[in-house]
């Protein structure tokens, strides 16, 4: 058995590992990979995203090996090298430690442990499909595309203190839309044809407001420094609704990032920005009705088996565990419910059922077997 010294080396050569991977992000193609790892993973902690990539840029979904056989009917194929996370050890207070730390949480995190986890393909069995497919494939369809950028424009305009316009292109010099940090305000080429590029470029911009504002944190960052963060996030946004901008988002990073160390030191700060942005995006999306494969009866819930409710029902409270934003934990919330109702009465169904095909059932022996004993 390994000693403590052990384990703190290793532990500790784990998140060097990670690091040293983190700094070889030194083109554009490795950043690609990172952003995609991000985009997959945003639920994640930046700690646990640069763990996963580190070990496994490829990794698209995850789970630990009891998860993959309950919630999703798959099992880890032999020989499978686990990735491995951070996870929180949370100890609860005694008075004393409150004293000690000056504080009033009842709970606080006292250290991590390294768990393993597996990516879906080093595992076998049922198709795993997440509401990511279907999105995708909605908005492959360029008129959902205008309906998200225009649900994105109503929500900045009418739930934030931001204002969006749009202007003609020929009036832009250029460029596709600009943030102005003294009016708070976001104008975008209304005249654009590429309605996928319309959209990234709300995305840009807003990253930009969010980031570089003047009351933002990071105002005072070079410019290339700038917009490289800010068409990070909206390349991770555009891969978290299945619309690849590559060819045009990582070629104007690298026009930016002539210093590599740009990307280096900017990376938390993008994935700060892309998780908000990504949990505003699937929350529109859904309530626009795109994360709904309507056509597809396998995703209507009175057409699925059970088995599949069960796995539907497990995941969801996975996720609902995992969810940080509230919008977000609402609307996982609302399809637990959904998923819950459905259930229940096909439970209630199948036991009326049985109670008239059995009505001795309903009758308990007058001298019940006493030959069962826990």
């Amino acid at each position: 058995m390994p000693s403590k010294a052990d384990v703190k080396a290793w532990k500790a050569q784990l998140v060097a590992q990670a690091e040293q991977q983190i700094l070889k992000l030194t083109d554009s193609d490795q950043f690609k990979q990172y952003l995609n790892t991000l985009a997959k993973f945003h639920q994640y902690s930046a700690r646990n995203i640069d763990l996963i990539y580190a070990q496994n840029p490829q990794a698209t979904q995850v789970a630990g090996f009891k998860q993959w056989q309950t919630d999703f009917n798959r099992t880890v194929n032999k020989g499978a090298k686990a990735i491995r996370i951070a996870a929180p050890i949370i100890k609860k207070l005694t008075p004393a430690d409150q004293k000690r730390l000056d504080t009033t949480d009842e709970r606080a995190i006292v250290g991590y442990r390294y768990l393993p986890i597996f990516d879906v393909a080093q595992t076998s069995g049922d198709p795993v499909l997440s509401a990511k497919d279907f999105v995708k494939e909605n908005l492959a369809d360029h008129q959902n595309v205008t309906s998200l950028y225009n649900a994105f424009k109503d929500y900045l305009n009418q739930q934030t203190d931001l204002q969006v316009s749009e202007v003609p292109l020929a009036t832009l010099n250029g460029a596709k839309g600009y943030f102005q940090p003294s009016t708070n305000e976001i104008v975008i080429g209304g005249d654009e044809p590429d309605n996928a590029l319309k959209l990234k470029t709300l995305y840009h911009e807003y990253a930009h407001s969010q980031l570089h504002g003047l009351k933002a944190a990071f105002k005072n960052r070079p410019r290339a420094y700038q917009e490289t963060q800010a068409e990070a996030v909206a390349y991770v946004a555009m891969q978290n609704i299945g619309v690849d901008t590559s060819n045009y988002s990582l070629g104007y990073v690298a026009t930016w990032a002539k210093d590599k160390a740009v990307i280096h030191s900017a990376l938390s700060e993008i994935q700060q920005v892309s998780n908000k942005v990504i949990a505003l995006s699937d929350g529109l999306t859904k309530r626009l009705g795109l994360q709904e494969a309507q056509k597809d009866p396998e995703h209507d819930l009175k057409k699925r088996s059970a088995q599949e409710l069960n796995k539907s029902y497990q995941g969801l409270q996975q996720q609902i565990k995992q969810a940080t934003d509230p919008q977000q934990k609402s609307e996982l919330k609302n399809q637990l419910n959904d998923v819950h109702q459905e259930i229940s009465n096909r439970t209630q169904k199948q036991l009326k059922t049985f109670a008239e095909e059995n009505p001795e059932i309903n009758q308990p022996d007058s001298e019940p077997d006493q030959s069962l004993k826990r």
